[in-house]
């Protein structure tokens, strides 16, 4: 017995050791029995506060995906209203269901007899079929006492119905239980003639739901103002069952109450028994509906950490206590550790790793101003080594710049000598042709007949043209060119059709064999603010560059408004452009093919005279057969 106290009587570490383990022993087993008894009560609490805020953010989910039918229905309604004939309705299905994907289908039915040529039943029905639209006119049924239309019409406003299947047709209808949001429609007059009703499925609705679980036997349930089953994973509640029904069926009051409150609008969160077992059951209604949504979480979900932790307190309480006697006998040895701190750095230092940080010590005795004088030795060190890794970067990245420059130098000067020389090869041509034909008008005019004189002035005529092109492009090209074509651009009435017949002949003043189908689904007094020169320059730049290519084909031409755009658009059947070369294809002086006519400059110049004018000039990818391009105006 002596030996022991001895031992203990003439070593400090024995000494703090046993004090205070003596002093932490009765504080760790209280502590534990607390957080033992208060952890049940936070674990519950918290888990209602985490099945909250999952409902929140599903209900907002939910509240979104139906938010964006109810207002893709909505902000079309205006157009119904002033587009009410039979195959314009049809668009307008196509367009609702088209532009909003979480619209499964949309239908546009009308009052009986509103158009008697049709019978006494019209409607018009767009919906999804894989990744197909599919519109129709519907079978004459009598839809008018169907839910979509029949509450609409009855509340006189925009609603969600309860849900329904509908069987109208067994080909064509949605395979699922539905829910629609309808609203009623008026003509002109303001007089109520019919409703407009999107379709949303059951099944694309419990996906959006079902999207998050914050527990593994967690799930969510749908109800509408009845109490009937929206959503629910027993697949026997859903749309046929009430849960009143269920209720009472299984003699469970508690779900008797939670159906109250959630029919009522109510919020909040209750405990129920849900098939023999305790559940955490929270609650809320969905905005803009009379539907309410409820999380339920099983408590076995919510304690089974809990109920561990009665098997891992004992071992926790003896491993915890070994844990205090080890610390306790490594308190004098942590009194020295700064010393063998810098022991460990100073090697680190010598071995090069001079970044690596040592803390610096609160200590007043020399231990803890020796580590903080060797931390500022390091410091020092490692900010005169950062500078000159900075120097080494800043040198290296001008180095590189250096580098860039010089590469984009070089190759400006070969684009450069490269433009000359296409240029020079583009002017001597013509200017060879007509110095030729000249000569030879000059030495034999009298003698040639009036036929082969009226051919060779109509060669030189045509290569003139040619060089007056290129000048034109080129001036065009220059800052002055860009300037005179902003200042002088003026707006004026221009005849669509007119200016597309203009562009074709003079296009074939250039390529005298070329072939235009012009297509054009606008009247001859169609017109268009723009200004004529720069608008008949585009077009026939664009018919010029199809013919050059086209290898004497024909090239279509088409003109038509559509949506509020005015579109011409321009096919020929070409080479076409590859993918690689697609993204220079409007850049002045990139020509793909060195042998072919042209300075690089007519698509870039158009682009720019489009752009000029309140367009855009497009090309078509999706068009395999050639080149197509899209000149588009916005006309309102």
């Amino acid at each position: 017995m002596r030996t022991p106290l001895r031992h203990i009587r003439k070593s400090l570490a024995r000494k703090i050791s046993l004090g205070l383990l003596l002093m932490t022993i009765p504080v760790f087993m209280v502590s534990m029995g607390i957080l033992f008894v208060q952890s049940r009560q936070q674990v519950k609490q918290e888990a209602v506060e985490h099945a909250a805020s999952a409902l929140d953010n599903t209900a907002m989910r939910v509240y979104r995906h139906l938010e964006t039918i109810a207002t893709a229905t909505n902000s079309n309604a205006w157009l119904i209203s002033e587009n009410l004939e039979p195959e314009a309705l049809k668009a307008l299905t196509w367009r609702i269901v088209y532009f909003n994907a979480n619209v499964d289908g949309c239908a546009i039915s009308l009052e009986p007899g509103y158009f008697p040529q049709l019978g006494r039943h019209c409607s018009m029905y767009t919906f999804r079929r894989g990744d197909s639209l599919i519109s129709i006119r519907e079978k004459p049924y009598d839809y008018h006492a169907k839910p979509w239309y029949r509450e609409p019409m009855e509340k006189g406003g925009a609603c969600w119905t309860n849900p329904y299947r509908d069987d109208a047709d067994k080909e064509l209808v949605i395979d699922d239980v539905i829910v629609s949001y309808g609203r009623p429609i008026a003509d002109r007059k303001g007089r109520t003639v019919g409703v407009v009703s999107s379709d949303l499925s059951l099944k694309k609705l419990a996906d959006v739901i079902n999207e998050d679980h914050p527990y593994p036997n967690a799930y969510y349930m749908l109800l509408d103002k009845d109490g009937q089953y929206l959503i629910h994973p027993d697949i026997d509640h859903k749309g046929t069952h009430n849960i009143f029904d269920f209720a009472k069926a299984d003699h469970q009051p508690g779900i008797t109450a939670l159906g109250h409150e959630m029919t009522t609008g109510g919020k909040g969160y209750m405990q129920v028994s849900v098939h023999g077992q305790r559940s955490i059951v929270c609650y809320q209604p969905i905005e803009g509906t009379d539907w309410s949504m409820a999380l339920i979480i099983p408590e076995r979900d919510v304690l089974h950490y809990y109920n561990r932790l009665a098997i891992i307190i004992t071992p926790l309480i003896v491993i915890g206590l070994l844990l205090i006697l080890l610390l306790c006998s490594r308190i004098v040895a942590l009194m020295t550790m700064p010393l063998r701190q810098l022991l460990v750095q100073s090697k680190r230092i010598a071995a090069g790793h001079y970044d690596e940080p040592l803390g610096r010590s609160d200590r007043q005795d020399a231990i803890g101003e020796l580590q903080n004088n060797f931390a500022a030795m390091q410091e020092s060190l490692n900010e005169r080594l950062s500078d000159i890794q900075r120097m080494n970067d800043e040198t290296s990245r001008r180095n590189d710049e250096l580098m860039k420059a010089s590469r984009m130098a070089e190759e400006a000067a070969h684009q450069k000598t490269a433009f000359i020389q296409n240029m020079t090869h583009q002017i001597r041509t013509p200017l060879n042709i007509i110095m030729g034909f000249a000569q030879v008008v000059r030495d034999s005019m009298h003698a040639l007949p009036d036929d082969e004189l009226r051919t060779i002035t109509t060669t030189m005529h045509r290569n003139a043209s040619k060089l007056h092109r290129m000048m034109l492009m080129l001036y065009d090209s220059s800052e002055t060119g860009q300037f005179e074509e902003v200042r002088s651009m003026t707006f004026d009435p221009v005849p669509c059709n007119e200016a597309v017949r203009e562009a074709i002949s003079t296009s074939r003043a250039f390529f005298p064999h070329l072939l235009v189908h012009f297509d054009s689904r606008l009247d001859d007094n169609y017109c268009i603010m723009s200004n004529r020169l720069f608008l008949v320059r585009s077009l026939r730049e664009i018919l010029c560059n199809s013919a050059k290519y086209a290898d004497r084909e024909p090239v279509r031409i088409k003109a038509y408004e559509q949506d509020g755009v005015l579109r011409f658009v321009i096919e020929d059947t070409g080479p076409g452009i590859i993918e690689e070369q697609r993204e220079q294809m409007f850049k002045p002086f990139i020509k793909y093919n060195d042998l072919s006519e042209g300075l690089g400059l007519g698509l870039p110049l158009t682009k720019r005279h489009v752009f000029n004018l309140g367009g855009d000039l497009i090309f078509d990818t999706s068009y395999r057969q050639g080149c197509r391009f899209i000149m588009e105006f916005p006309v309102n």
